[in-house]
């Protein structure tokens, strides 16, 4: 790609504008960065395999390492996921729109290729009001940290822009991520819950919306 454009959204013209390139862009299997209300984030259609594939590389990262995809919609989560256990709807309710990704058991009718996840998919609803209107737009997309593997995760635009300015045709800059801490990501596909990342949300915290269930998670994060 020969250039990236870069959206402000200081004003209401302005996101609005910004939005719109986004989706046109994720609508053209292009590569687009965003904010979020953890880091910055890369995006691709989730549905289109060529475009997730682009994401892959452009962070370098292999099939093994499948990004996980971002809603505008709690209820999307039973569009994507099948067996989703009360203890995730829990999570869900408390902490949507926030900082949590549950991976769950995947709707196997689902046409897409977000790599080798082993039937799982892991699905977040961002706190971010121009990530929201965004996902509004397009759908699902697939979404990682804006940043070279290995690096820290973009925490601003010219962050994303320095590691991955040539591989994505659109930024959308909302200036510096309001959390800056990556999401808490929970497997939610056994009959107790497992930290898998341990991120802004402690593991504590989310106990706190389980014990009167009964249930409890472990860390391995």
């Amino acid at each position: 790609m020969t250039s990236v454009e870069r959206y402000p959204t200081t004003s209401e013209e302005e996101r609005e504008a910004a939005v719109e390139a986004a989706a046109l862009a994720v609508q053209q299997g292009e590569l687009v960065v965003l904010p979020t209300d953890t880091v910055y984030g890369v995006g691709a259609d989730a549905f289109d395999p060529a475009a997730v594939r682009e994401l892959l590389a452009a962070k370098g990262r292999g099939r093994e390492m499948p990004p996980p995809v971002l809603v505008s919609a709690a209820t999307t989560l039973d569009a994507l996921a099948v067996r989703v256990p009360g203890y995730a709807r829990a999570l869900v309710e408390e902490f949507w729109p926030g900082p949590l990704t549950v991976v769950c058991h995947q709707q196997t009718s689902l046409q897409w290729d977000l790599g080798d996840t082993r039937g799982t998919v892991a699905v977040r609803m961002p706190d971010h009001p121009v990530a929201l209107a965004i996902l509004e737009r397009t759908g699902p997309l697939a979404v990682s940290s804006a940043n070279k593997s290995g690096m820290p995760a973009a925490t601003d635009a010219d962050q994303a822009v320095e590691m991955l300015g040539d591989e994505v045709s659109v930024v959308v800059d909302s200036g510096a991520s309001p959390g800056g801490e990556a999401s808490t990501i929970v497997d939610c596909t056994g009959d107790r819950g497992r930290i898998l990342r341990r991120g802004a949300l402690s593991l504590d915290r989310l106990n706190e919306v389980l014990e009167p269930l009964g249930t409890a998670l472990t860390d391995e994060g």
